[in-house]
């Protein structure tokens, strides 16, 4: 083993894989077993007798289908307006004469290393004043703005890989500045788009303490938060929380799935320009 330091990589590789897949296979497993099965001495790794019912409870003892809509309108207005926004800023930071850009640069990289909890005070407050708690408005707003300084970084890095003279062509046939933004230089981002698009999604649809905060409303809760009050004051029914966790995981899943090669391709090539 000496002599081949691969092995090495290998066993390394090995380790960051288990630790990283393991939670996931043993919720995934969770949800198929009983109470009963759960508790038993000696564990159990597979289900012995495989069941279903701790996802149809998931789906009957709580209104796990709302709190999935109101997951999905929250993180997909977040991911809309953070895009939205982050093109716009990265668009000017990669093509207008800014001054000081470097601090500009850097101050996007120190807001977005921000805990959430420090922001929780002054964004309760402001959602008290304008009247927005339960209000979907009271969560898209701060995801995207917490999501919008790592998007921007991601664009800037795709915009100034796009020749000056393709805007400049399509400005001569009459297209405005913005327009060439989003008719030639957004559409040849694809991948950085896709990349930022993913990132705000998952942080918005991940989300556990706004949410609990600026949406008591049971009708309003997000999956996360729905979620956390499965358990009861004396109760932790696990697998019936393995289920709904599952059930959590899946869109988050199939979109990272679906367009892995694009965002994995978006952090490379961003990585390699910037």
């Amino acid at each position: 083993m000496k002599d081949n330091p691969r092995i090495w990589l290998w066993i390394a590789a090995a380790i960051v894989v288990i630790n990283g897949f393991f939670p996931a296979v043993w919720i995934l497993l969770t949800s198929f077993k009983t109470e009963s099965e759960l508790t038993r001495i000696p564990i159990t790794w597979l289900p012995e007798s495989p069941t279903l019912q701790n996802y149809v409870q998931a789906f009957t003892n709580a209104p796990i289908l709302r709190y999935f809509l109101n997951s999905l309108i929250v993180a997909g207005g977040a991911t809309l307006l953070c895009v939205l926004v982050s093109a716009l800023a990265a668009y000017a930071l990669a093509r207008l004469r800014i001054p000081n850009k470097t601090l500009i640069f850097s101050l996007l990289v120190g807001v977005s290393m921000f805990p959430t909890v420090t922001l929780l005070l002054p964004l309760f407050e402001m959602v008290l004043a304008l009247g927005l708690r339960n209000n979907y408005i009271a969560l898209i707003l701060p995801h995207a703005a917490l999501s919008i300084p790592v998007a921007t970084l991601v664009l800037v890095s795709f915009f100034q890989g796009i020749p000056k003279d393709l805007e400049s062509a399509a400005m001569v046939d009459g297209c405005s500045r913005l327009g060439a933004l989003w008719r030639i230089v957004v559409p040849l981002s694809a991948p950085g788009v896709f990349t930022a698009s993913i990132l705000a999604f998952v942080n918005s649809w991940d989300e556990f303490l706004l949410a609990l905060t600026l949406m008591p409303s049971q009708a309003m809760r997000t999956l996360p938060v729905g979620i956390q009050f499965l358990q009861g004051e004396y109760s932790f029914p696990w697998p019936l929380i393995s289920a709904a966790l599952v059930i959590a995981l899946v869109p988050v899943a199939l979109v990272i799935a679906i367009f892995q090669e694009r965002v994995v391709g978006g952090l490379t090539q961003g990585g390699v320009k910037g």
